[in-house]
């Protein structure tokens, strides 16, 4: 059973606010009324780690905060491509070893991969321009990240000066 629950925003397009469901694939619509759904809102997947495999369609553009935090049996998520904007803590706790950050997507806030203890690879398309401390806190040291040579970089993006205090 899947279960999605909508709210519709300013702009005439659609939110997924609520999944209520226990299938290890979920398949998240890409209209909804006959509207476009463009935003995962917060918390929406938070805690399913009976999820090993999302299908986000390539209308999604925002990404809010902990949407996939806790989504431990999730170990290969593919973005999409008209994604804009990840919020802080959105991929938290999960498990996948490598995820790629379409080129729209110009920050890693905080937090974003908090604790991804299996990340080893993190590939940004493109336009990067800002890694912000703590977006790697939690993960392993020896993770590999590509495509942020041109970006502001902070100088503590694995949280270890945060852990110090």
């Amino acid at each position: 059973m899947q279960e999605f629950e909508y709210m519709l925003t300013q702009d005439e397009c659609y939110t997924v606010c609520s999944y209520k469901g226990d299938e290890q694939s979920v398949v998240i619509p890409a209209v909804f009324l006959g509207r476009p759904v463009t935003i995962l809102y917060d918390r929406l997947f938070k805690g399913h780690k009976e999820i090993t495999s999302i299908s986000i369609p390539d209308c999604i553009t925002d990404i809010g905060s902990f949407v996939f935090d806790g989504c431990e049996g999730l170990h290969s998520i593919t973005l999409p491509k008209a994604l804009t904007s990840l919020w802080s803590y959105a991929f938290a706790r999960c498990s996948f070893e490598e995820l790629t950050i379409p080129a729209g997507v110009e920050t890693a806030p905080p937090f974003l991969f908090k604790d991804c203890k299996r990340l080893k690879k993190v590939t940004f398309l493109g336009n990067m321009k800002k890694v912000h401390n703590y977006s790697f806190c939690g993960c392993n040291k020896s993770i590999v990240i590509q495509g942020a040579d041109n970006a502001v970089v902070g100088d503590d993006i694995f949280g270890d000066k945060l852990e110090n205090k």
